[in-house]
């Protein structure tokens, strides 16, 4: 795939890399990290977020999380440590009942995230509740000590308002992917940009929202809350870059979505800004 030539600085929030070969023949397309990198490279893009994708359920992410960030080590990448929790999405406005119980030795605890936070290779934190579940209020008191951004996995099974209830207003600040609507439902990306209205610790990133009404509302409505993320690669880096660049907004728009918010939530995106 040709080089693009768009003149912007361009930052990915939301970048996928699997640590190991079974990893990848169970995520779809296969992609090494040189070859990440190498197509972070022909989208224009100068760093990335990468964090573990999926394990089996039961199995935790401490080792994943520290081959990802053993595989950012001299590569233009930053690594997020992926966390799971016994909290089950749906029950997160309810009563929470024998949650000690429920703790299994693989979720992540308060002292994981401290260790996380304290250790220079990490910039970040990654949610997939639908998948994983959420993790205890001990793990979310002490996310909120840290304050490094957490990105979550938003969608049909983990709608905005479920992250809003769990995770907002608690002093880090949260990145719903996909504007908080995968795999492409439109009344949860316009319930989550409706959220930027009252909660001013949350971002929306760009990953697989070919909706250019929606990515345009966005823009216009809400410049600095923007974030571009590729969600490579199950989509070349390519594809998300020439969403925002083909769309109908300002330069300074697709700037602030491309370079200055990135480096905003996550300063080591781009530290020479």
């Amino acid at each position: 795939m040709l080089e693009l030539e768009h003149g912007f600085r361009v930052a990915d929030v939301h970048t996928r890399l699997d640590p190991d070969e079974e990893a990848v023949a169970v995520r779809g397309r296969q992609v090494s990290p040189e070859r990440l990198e190498r197509e972070m490279h022909q989208a224009g893009v100068e760093r990335a977020a990468a964090s573990p994708g999926r394990t089996p359920k039961g199995e935790g992410y401490l080792r994943a999380n520290n081959a990802v960030a053993r595989l950012s080590v001299d590569r233009p990448l930053l690594a997020f440590a992926r966390l799971s929790g016994p909290r089950h999405v749906s029950r997160v406005v309810g009563p929470l009942v024998n949650l000690v119980k429920r703790q299994k030795s693989h979720h992540t605890t308060a002292g994981d995230v401290e260790q996380y936070a304290y250790d220079d290779r990490y910039h970040g934190f990654t949610l997939d509740p639908a998948h994983d579940g959420l993790p205890t209020e001990a793990v979310v008191d002490e996310l909120a000590a840290v304050g490094d951004p957490v990105l979550v996995h938003a969608g049909e099974h983990c709608p905005p308002r479920a992250v809003a209830d769990a995770l907002l207003g608690r002093g880090f600040p949260v990145v719903l992917t996909s504007f908080g609507g995968y795999p492409l439902q439109e009344n949860l990306m316009n319930a989550a940009l409706s959220l930027l209205e009252t909660h001013d610790d949350l971002y929306l990133d760009t990953a697989y929202v070919p909706d250019r009404d929606v990515l345009e509302r966005g823009l216009l409505e809400h410049p600095d809350r923007i974030l571009f993320g590729s969600g490579a690669p199950s989509v070349h880096p390519n594809v998300g870059v020439m969403e925002i660049l083909t769309l109908d907004v300002s330069e300074d728009a697709m700037r602030r979505a491309f370079t200055k918010n990135p480096a905003r939530v996550v300063p080591g995106l781009l530290p020479d800004l």
